[in-house]
């Protein structure tokens, strides 16, 4: 079978590594809006018989759904075989639960939406909190992708002498499973509170990684007020400027700029969610799991 590539705008990077990797075409589409804000989409490529990938991932997901939704039935219209989605960061997962009376469980409403234009899903490292696998919201075949071994691979490439860090015990199995895979001690930063407003951080053995590059690892930096808090323990115990390693560039607000003034060395992201910081490619993975979808359909 053969397969086709859409980009949903924003993707265009992605999708180019992804198509040279899986040997496919890039089809051409026409997404935009009409004049009082409803989404126009006109696909002008040949997808009869053709398995479409569709490649947007889903930060502000509002605005994309629509499109996506509209071009995924327009192929089935022209003959397409299938439609699979790769939405390297998945939205509406957060809200796993009713939290507060009247709450609707959003992730579940939109897994529902999405299965129900989708062949498959692709995406990586999605907030699974209380969810113990992405069949559970999604019914239709789908492929969690780790970037753990890939931020591992970044960090033993690029770092010379690095120490992974953990802003609280949270983190500790996550820093942990980087930092094995990467060859690289960590430590985990220890608060002792003292009174409601008076907490105290603690780093321990910091004399002993002095002379080391302290690397904070996180999923999704958002507001980046952890991260931003963690530099700052950092500084105090005489450390060096850190490097910040996330998987989803969401970075809220001016939580970027925030970030990169609060005294770090460099801030590196994974290629999920277009941004400046991006650095770590899982173009590779990504391909190889979108093919092996293909075949469960």
């Amino acid at each position: 079978m053969k397969t086709i590539l859409f980009s949903l705008p924003g993707n265009e990077i992605l999708t180019e590594l992804l198509a040279k990797k899986m040997d496919a075409e890039i089809g051409k589409a026409n997404v935009r809006k009409f004049p009082d804000g409803e989404s126009y989409t006109r696909i002008l490529s040949d997808v009869k018989e053709k398995c479409v990938v569709l490649v947007c991932t889903l930060h502000e997901p509002d605005e994309k759904l629509l499109p996506l939704y509209f071009l995924s039935h327009t192929a089935k219209s022209l003959g397409a075989m299938c439609t699979c989605l790769v939405a390297p960061y998945l939205a509406y997962m957060r809200q796993d639960k009713v939290f507060n009376e009247g709450e609707g469980v959003t992730s579940g409403f939109f897994g529902k939406l999405i299965s129900g234009f989708a062949d498959s899903i692709t995406t990586v490292d999605p907030h699974l909190h209380r969810i113990s696998s992405l069949g559970e919201v999604y019914q239709i075949p789908n492929k969690v992708i780790h970037a753990a071994d890939a931020i591992s691979e970044w960090i033993k490439e690029n770092i010379k002498n690095p120490v992974l860090i953990g802003p609280d015990s949270e983190s500790e199995q996550w820093v942990s499973k980087v930092a094995k895979n990467a060859g690289a001690p960590f430590i985990v930063l220890q608060k002792m509170r003292h009174g409601d407003r008076d907490v105290e951080v603690s780093v321990p053995d910091v004399d002993k990684y002095k002379d080391a590059t302290p690397i904070l690892v996180d999923d999704i930096i958002s507001t980046a007020r952890t991260m931003i808090e963690t530099v700052q323990h950092l500084k105090k115990a005489g450390m060096k400027p850190p490097i910040c390693v996330g998987i989803h560039a969401v970075f809220s607000g001016n939580s970027y700029k925030d970030l990169l003034g609060s005294g770090v060395e460099k801030i590196v992201t994974c290629h999920t969610i277009p941004h400046p910081s991006n650095g770590i490619d899982l173009s590779d993975i990504m391909a190889k799991e979108v093919k092996k979808l293909m075949h469960q359909i």
